[in-house]
């Protein structure tokens, strides 16, 4: 489906016709009709769908089409971190090229006493649209600096990474400062329970668009190592005798396992950095940055990299552990063979992990090959085969906050197109 095909007005068209957009994704196919007809929206995809176009594209349109206060904040997109907000700014950049009557600002922490000030500045003066990450939001209502008492669209991105930061509370209290008027769209990559719990609080009798998760690129040469916890350190520094590997980012679920990752590969004199949520922001963003600059050959984090940021020439993913699921593990990986590169991907998997490691296969569809341990590192558990459990979907449709599947009525929205 084109985006002609949509009403999206003239202007947002024009922006896309720049940008040589034309046809929707998937995502953006299902949720952009459904905001502009002024439904909340619970959208299950996974990153690198278009999911932020799904959502920015009708709020813009709407918003650019008028009659919405000019001296209000009318919209807030909130997300995990400063550099998906980046990131989202940036495609808001794009997208209201022509919309000379909406304005954005971004805000988020990390930043001197200039940013902070800008900010300030850019919603006194009634910035249409707030990007922003919780802890800085909060930061400026707690003072008084905005008001959401007005606000027409909220928008929460990557909620399942903002529950796993731990920021449920911030998050209910910012909703709590929202009218109860306010359209809102939810996106997360998973679906687990405490994210449709998140899911009934937040909406309102929503549209839920749910995707079934892509398979990995084909060109992303996968392998798997059996192993016992402690061999794992033993394999890294083979792989690393063996070869001159840079462009690696190394995973794993425990912050405090990436820190001892990280000891265990300085003391092998590898150029490495790690990245996890109990470092800074401003440390965050020097780690990212010496990365990006091939300053650091290793990148050792938790998943706060395996979603949203946007690194071209990853070579190798190693996941350390086994993924909790195969939508992260499919996350992890794509991390490399982006931008038309090859890359590779080597899970360790530990006796304990042997099954859930078995469930990823099961939704790959093939095994993933096996590469034997090194020499010296001893034998390696056995790879038991076991019965696989089949998973239940859930059909896409609308629901109450019961969650019962009662369908709506669809309902006017102010402002909006007709």
């Amino acid at each position: 489906m084109k985006f002609e095909e949509t009403y999206l007005n003239d202007n947002i068209l024009d922006a896309l016709y720049d940008m040589r957009f034309d046809e929707m994704t998937p995502i953006q196919e299902r949720c952009i009709p459904e905001i502009l007809d002024g439904y909340d929206v619970l959208g299950v995809a996974q990153t690198g769908t278009g999911k932020t176009a799904a959502y920015l594209l009708p709020i813009l349109s709407l918003l650019d089409d008028g009659g919405y206060p000019k001296d209000a904040i009318n919209c807030v997109i909130m997300s995990p971190t400063r550099e998906l907000a980046q990131q989202i700014d940036q495609a808001m950049q794009g997208f209201g090229y022509y919309l000379d009557g909406v304005s954005s600002v971004a805000v988020y922490g990390g930043n001197d006493g200039n940013r902070y000030d800008q900010e300030l500045r850019g919603m006194r003066l009634g910035a249409d649209v707030l990007i922003a990450t919780p802890g800085r939001l909060l930061s400026h209502l707690k003072v008084g600096n905005l008001d959401l008492s007005r606000c027409s669209f909220f928008v929460l991105d990557e909620a399942d990474r903002m529950l796993d930061m731990g920021f449920s509370e911030d998050i209910m209290k910012i909703v709590g400062q929202l009218p109860p008027t306010c359209q809102r769209v939810m996106f997360s990559a998973t679906m687990p329970t405490k994210i449709r719990q998140l899911a009934v609080s937040l909406l309102h009798n929503p549209v839920e668009i749910k995707l079934a998760v892509s398979k990995p690129a084909e060109k992303i040469q996968q392998s798997a190592y059996v192993c016992y916890d402690p061999q794992k350190i033993g394999i890294i520094e083979h792989l690393f005798k063996a070869g001159d590997l840079k462009r690696v980012i190394i995973f794993s679920g425990k912050k405090d396992k990436v820190k001892d990752i990280t000891r265990s590969l300085k003391r092998m004199k590898i150029n490495c950095a790690e990245m996890h949520s109990d470092l800074s922001q401003a440390e965050r963003d020097d780690v990212m940055y010496r990365f990006k600059a091939g300053m650091v050959d290793v990148l050792v984090a938790t998943d706060i990299v395996s979603r949203g940021i946007d690194i071209d020439d990853i070579r190798i993913v190693l996941n350390y552990d086994v993924p909790h699921d195969a939508e992260d593990y499919v996350h992890r990986i794509g991390r490399t063979a982006r931008a038309d590169r090859d890359g590779v991907a080597i899970t360790f998997v530990s006796e304990a992990e042997i099954y859930k490691f078995q469930e990823i296969e099961h939704f790959l569809g093939h095994e993933v090959d096996k590469r034997p341990l090194p020499d010296g590192l001893g034998e390696a558990p056995e790879y038991t085969k076991r019965t696989k459990k089949r998973s239940n979907t859930r059909r896409h449709g609308r629901w109450n906050s019961h969650g019962n599947g009662k369908r709506n009525q669809k309902k006017p929205h102010s402002g909006g197109k007709k």
